[in-house]
């Protein structure tokens, strides 16, 4: 038994890429924060400026890809969040805020990039609306479809034509006369 057709659901790809920026602005944030006296967290644990840069390429990443290399951005998303919360954690025991602000950040980079390594199959493409499937054709403007079938020498009312205009309209085609050429 085949499993049913997941729908594409564009509010899941909002609450990834949502998340995503919400962890760029906590990790930006802890950068700026003062660590210790005289100290931001930029200085203590420089990464945080390059992991919430990160975070943001991450939305173009994930509206722009699709598949397996959507799924390898969540994944390298996700191993981003780890690394950021157990470093924050690391480095930062008993400095305050700006520490545990970092780790919040590295938890919601780490919930995005895993739920878009999850649920990939179920997030909307960019462009998937305009892929044409099979032979299907857009729909035309009828004025103008006239328009061009006249342009190309065919009556818009009849809807079949062949190549031959002598069969178009039943006739035989006529024996070509010597002594006119």
């Amino acid at each position: 038994m085949t499993a049913p057709a997941q729908t594409r659901s564009p509010r899941t790809l909002g609450v990834a890429c949502g998340g995503l920026a919400v962890a760029a602005g906590l990790l930006w944030g802890a950068s700026a924060v003062e660590w210790l006296p005289g100290r931001t967290g930029a200085q203590i644990a420089p990464s945080l400026t390059g992991v919430a840069l990160l975070a943001l390429a991450g939305v173009a990443g994930v509206l722009a890809t699709g598949g397996a290399l959507r799924r390898l951005v969540g994944l390298l998303l996700t191993m981003s969040g780890i690394g950021q919360v157990v470093g924050a954690l690391l480095v930062g025991l008993g400095l305050g805020g700006g520490p545990l602000l970092a780790a919040a950040g590295g938890l919601v980079l780490l919930a995005a990039g895993a739920l878009v390594v999850v649920r990939e199959p179920a997030l909307p493409r960019l462009g998937a609306r305009y892929a044409a499937p099979g032979d299907r054709r857009a729909p035309r403007d009828p004025d103008r479809a006239a328009w061009d079938a006249l342009d190309e020498g065919r009556d818009p009312r009849i809807p079949r034509q062949t190549a031959d205009p002598s069969r178009r309209a039943g006739l035989t085609p006529r024996p070509e006369r010597a002594w006119l050429a």
